[in-house]
Order: C-alpha cells, then structure tokens, then sequence
C-alpha cells in the first residue's frame, strides 16, 4: 500500500486564482507541524486513558484495608478500622454487641501439623463450640480432621482455596471460584455442606469483596481478640499467649487463633479453663447471624 502525504496531496492541486501552492505554502513548517499535531492527539488519548486506569486502581487500593483493632483498657472491646454497624451493611462481625462475657472461638486453618487435634482434644473437654476456617490445602491434606471437627460438632467455613489476597480481587467470577472450590471439596471430603461462614485471608479485604461474599450467601467474620500465634520460627511462650488472651478477653469477643500453633495445641486446654473461671461461656458463630 503506497503512503500518501500531505504534501503530495498538495502537489496535485492546479494552479487556482493565479497561485502557486508549490512557492505559497512552507512545506518546510507545514509537515512537523502536522506530525506534531497528529502525535500529541495520540499521545493525549493515551495519557488520557493511561490516567483513567490509574484514577481506577487508586480508588480500589484506597478502599481495601487491612483488618485491624486498636485496645483500650484491659477487658474492654477493642475498636476496629470498621465500625459494627458499618461492617454488618455487608453482613460482616468482628465482635458481639452487648456486655453477656460469651467468646466465639475462631480458628484459621491453613495446614496440618500435628496441633489441631490437641486443639479438638481441649474443647471436646470443655464442651466449647468453635469454627474452623478451612483452605484447600488443609481440605486436600487433613479430611479427616476436617470429618473430626463436624463429628465434634463444630463449624467449618470458608478461608478461600489459595489463601490470597483477596482485596485484589476485583471480578466476582474469580473471587467466587476462590469460594466455590473451597465448598466442593468440602462436600466431596464429607458429603456436608460448608457453613456459608468466610473469613478474608490475613484480614485484608475492600468493601467491593464484602458485597461480593455477601451476594454469594456468606457472611464475613473478622476478629477482636488475637495474638501472634502463626510463626512457627517464633512461637510464643505459654506466659506470653495468657497474658496477652486473658488480658484482652472481653465481652462478646470473636477470638482468632491458628491450628498451626504449638502454643495453642500445649495450652488450650489452661486457656479455657482460665476463661471459664473469669466468668465466660463459649457459643458458635450462629448465634450472631441467625
């Protein structure tokens, strides 16, 4: 295909009224003039679109939060980075209303390495209901732990199949996928059904992903009491894991704790009986949606 300039276009004119476009136009000042032109229409367009994409992503980042508590005085509820009512428009807790000394025991799931039996051990003995949110991982790992914690009569819920960030997450398709396949094979590990329970991997979440769990049917469960409990480099001592959860316990805390710590496997069965004697009850999750 032959290239056709401007200035050839020119060119071809006739002679009209006299003139001589060859002599009367400065083709030297005319043809950068339109190169230039017809680049900054190129480039404004793109910067143009290259803002919107990056006013878009702004707006998503500046809506995703990281969970987070802040504590006053010892056995006060703690304040989150959301109120209560602002989280239950979505159908999403952190911690129960009122002053009744009731804990909801919480715990996340990610692998199996020998503690959470010792964990199902302790609350078999205490008669205390918890909820376990579960990954694909533990799923394909541990089924029959997972089968011991409903033979228990425990909760399981859902902490996503891959465990990501899911404030990332910005189309429903995938944020479901992470969901559903957390669901299926917990139906083919225990012919059950998932409790329609999710808590967002390591507390990070928008408001975009708890529409998107709440249309799924889910509600969200965050915290209000937890501790550093996950580094299996550096567990914490057992004086440091009762100062810090019997410190901190309140009325109507959702406690999250992991299944991973060996800390928790040694003490829990110290750590319930030291709630107990504080005056508290344990009750599940259902109790705050149904």
């Amino acid at each position: 295909m032959k290239t056709i300039y401007v200035k050839d276009i020119f060119r071809k004119v006739p002679h009209m009224g006299g003139i001589k476009w060859k002599k009367c136009i400065p083709w030297k000042q005319v043809v950068p003039t339109f190169l230039f032109l017809g680049a900054m229409f190129l480039l404004g367009r793109s910067a143009g679109e290259i803002m919107g994409e990056l006013q878009q992503t702004a707006a998503a980042v500046q809506e995703s939060e990281n969970w987070g508590l802040g504590f006053g005085q010892e056995g006060q509820k703690p304040t989150g980075n959301a109120s209560a009512a602002e989280l239950k428009k979505y159908d999403a807790y952190f911690c129960a209303e009122g002053d009744e000394k009731v804990i909801y025991l919480t715990f996340d799931c990610g692998y199996e390495n020998g503690n959470t039996e010792p964990i199902l051990d302790a609350l078999k003995k205490h008669n205390a209901p918890a909820t376990f949110f579960v990954v694909g991982h533990f799923l394909e790992s541990a089924p029959d732990i997972v089968k011991r914690m409903l033979e228990d009569g425990h909760t399981v819920g859902n902490h996503t199949y891959h465990h990501p960030d899911m404030s990332k997450i910005s189309d429903k398709a995938s944020f479901q996928k992470e969901m559903d396949d957390v669901a299926s094979l917990f139906r083919e590990v225990t012919g059950a059904e998932l409790s329609m329970y999710y808590r967002p991997p390591q507390g990070k979440y928008s408001t975009a992903n708890l529409q998107m769990a709440k249309d799924l049917g889910y509600s969200t469960f965050f915290w209000s009491l937890a501790y550093v409990d996950w580094n299996q480099d550096s567990q914490p001592s057992h004086e440091e894991a009762f100062s810090k959860l019997t410190k901190r316990i309140h009325p109507g805390a959702i406690v999250l704790l992991h299944s991973t710590s060996k800390t928790n496997g040694e003490i829990m069965d110290e750590l319930l009986t030291k709630w107990e004697e504080m005056g508290y009850t344990f009750r599940p999750l259902s109790d705050l949606v149904d």
